[in-house]
């Protein structure tokens, strides 16, 4: 703070040291008194430079508590960069599974057509065969859940020994329905073509189901009984990628079932189709064609939905999500520093009058202490966008991912910290300009 003296109305100037007529250097003033009662001093100046140097010093002199005033930003500002970098990220991801799975999976109903009572299985002999001639398809099977009384108790136990077993969904499939699946094995094999010939009373468990009947290995060469008919158990399927029913059902040859129980009457039948990446629609549309030349409409193609649409879905609720937990970091740090602020405004009455009554006006002091403040906020704003950026990194590390933050984020992180220590040193520093010098000194 600076100020001058300068002569009033009724007198002039009065001259420094060694100026006046007939006085020495060094000597002081006399004789000049209405001079020096005229005299009036200019408005102090608080000059921007000044008020960084005062915030930093402010900062600066008790270090440890501006530490932790300005930890609650750092968390704050950190969770903010932190969630959004993430975000983005899974949103990547989520992309790119989308991608090469949910795109490349085609699913067809069988409608029956114009028939009001659907009485016969739409689905050709070798529906996996002729969709799987079509350029682009993998895989493809067909399947429906059977419905038949006689199957809806599935147990481990032998015929007669009075146990009435668990309701199991038992799955018809031809064996394409597991290829496309992407059916991963815990132990055995899958059936083949062979089996679905042959009518092989063979089944594929799923491991919840395998757990549920207590069959814990094939070595035994285990048997499954639906109603009152043995099935011997080849493969146990620990994971798939597609129709995660299959994980809680009993799987059988579809000719098998079809010949033991009839095909579907209540329940649907549909067909899972896999295809290589982009040809899913165009195999949505040639396959009812190629199962029916004669009555396509007797299938209903669904095709993968939009992409795009699914990741901003995903997007838009993990931002709502994580927002609200960035925000209350945030007015947990902006509550940190006004506690903090308010309590150095009393500790420093003393200074604040001092400042006061060398010519420091009440925006002066306001000033400063926002100054501290924003100080606080945007070291906060800093190190917690250093250490969002890393969290983000360590994290895409660690899953192998592509790391994605926009550079708004991260251009946006420290502001966001100064805005919070502004508003949150707004009372203080009001409280603090309010304070009158001589009440303060007496202190």
């Amino acid at each position: 703070m600076r100020f001058r003296v300068r002569a009033g109305k009724s007198g002039r100037a009065a001259e420094g040291p060694g100026e006046g007529p007939g006085q020495r250097a060094g000597e002081p003033l006399s004789g000049d008194l209405p001079s020096a009662v005229g005299a009036v001093v200019e408005r102090s100046r608080f000059a921007l430079r000044d008020l960084f140097a005062e915030a930093v010093a402010g900062v600066l002199q008790r270090p440890g508590r501006s530490a932790l005033t300005a930890l609650g930003t750092v968390l704050g500002v950190g969770t903010f960069v932190a969630i959004l970098g993430l975000t983005a990220t899974a949103s990547s991801q989520i992309d790119s599974r989308f991608n090469s799975l949910t795109a490349t999976e085609v699913t067809i109903e069988d409608t029956g057509g114009d028939q009001p009572v659907k009485q016969a299985l739409s689905f050709p002999g070798d529906a996996d065969r002729r969709v799987e001639r079509l350029h682009g398809v993998e895989a493809a099977g067909v399947y429906w859940t059977v419905d038949a009384p006689a199957a809806r108790r599935v147990r481990a136990a032998p015929v007669g020994d009075g146990a009435r077993g668990d309701e199991v969904p038992v799955l018809a499939a031809s064996s394409g329905v597991l290829r496309a699946a992407r059916a991963t094995l815990e132990q055995g094999r899958i059936f083949d073509s062979w089996h679905d010939k042959e009518r092989q009373q063979v089944a594929v468990i799923g491991a919840g189901t395998a757990a549920r009947l207590g069959i814990t290995t094939l070595d035994t060469r285990p048997a499954v009984f639906i109603g009152e008919i043995p099935f011997s158990v080849i493969g146990i399927v620990g994971d798939v990628d597609r129709k995660a029913d299959l994980l809680l059902s009993v799987v059988v040859p579809r000719a098998t079932a079809t010949a033991l129980w009839g095909p579907p009457t209540q329940s649907r039948a549909g067909m899972l189709i896999s295809t290589r990446v982009g040809a899913a629609v165009q195999i949505a549309e040639e396959a009812p064609i190629a199962l029916r030349p004669d009555q396509p409409g007797h299938f209903k193609a669904v095709p993968p939905p939009d992409p795009r649409s699914l990741r901003t879905s995903v997007t838009s609720d993990l931002d709502q999500l994580f927002l609200v937990l960035a925000a209350i970091c945030l007015v947990i740090g902006a509550v940190g520093i006004a506690n903090t602020t308010l309590v150095a405004v009393l500790e420093r009455t003393g200074e604040i009058g001092l400042r006061r009554s060398l010519g420091a006006r009440g925006r002066h002091i306001l000033g400063q202490f926002l100054a501290e403040s924003g100080a606080l906020g945007v070291l906060g704003g800093l190190v917690g966008t250093s250490l969002g950026v890393l969290t983000v990194l360590t994290v895409a590390l660690v899953r192998n991912w592509t790391a994605v933050i926009h550079p708004g984020t991260v251009a946006a992180a420290p502001l966001i910290g100064l805005a919070t220590g502004v508003l949150a040193g707004l009372y203080p520093a009001w409280r603090a300009s309010r304070i009158d010098p001589a009440e303060a000194l007496r202190r």
